[in-house]
């Protein structure tokens, strides 16, 4: 769990110092009753990622292009309104944040070495095909007239 005022423990090898977080708060819609029109209870969490020094040199490239739809101008920003309370949307913002920065630093899955059917898959298939032809050929109507 993060809080707000310490660090974001992203993975073993990334962590997010807390001065190089932006936050902004706003009002946010939707229920709340009167309390909605005084509370900025709505906050962007910003992380200037093309130009933090926390990030590892080799990581920086794999982050960036996992993100791009997600950056502008190298920042990424992260929205919580979901809350009524602002700690709790702070709190919510930064576990967001977390969580698509340990996606993006996940290292690529292994290649799949393609394989030959097996001998079982080949049968199973083409026996699963006859079944089918004998299925569609009972439908054939031939009507006496």
């Amino acid at each position: 769990m993060t809080t707000p005022g310490s660090d974001l423990r992203v993975s073993t090898r990334l962590a997010v110092p807390d001065a190089e977080l932006t936050e902004r708060f706003s009002r946010a819609s939707g229920p709340g009753g009167q309390g909605v029109n005084t509370t900025s209870s709505r906050v962007e969490l910003s992380f200037d990622l093309a130009r933090s020094p926390s990030v590892p040199e080799d990581l920086r490239p794999r982050l960036l292009a996992r993100l791009a739809n997600r950056l502008n101008g190298g920042v990424l920003t992260v929205v919580a309104s979901e809350h009524r309370a602002q700690l709790a949307n702070r709190q919510a913002a930064r576990e967001r944040l977390v969580a698509l920065l340990r996606e993006a630093a996940a290292p690529p899955p292994r290649k799949r070495r393609p394989t030959k059917p097996t001998r079982g898959s080949r049968e199973r298939r083409i026996s699963a095909k006859k079944r089918r032809g004998e299925l569609k050929r009972g439908r054939r109507g031939k009507f006496d007239d």
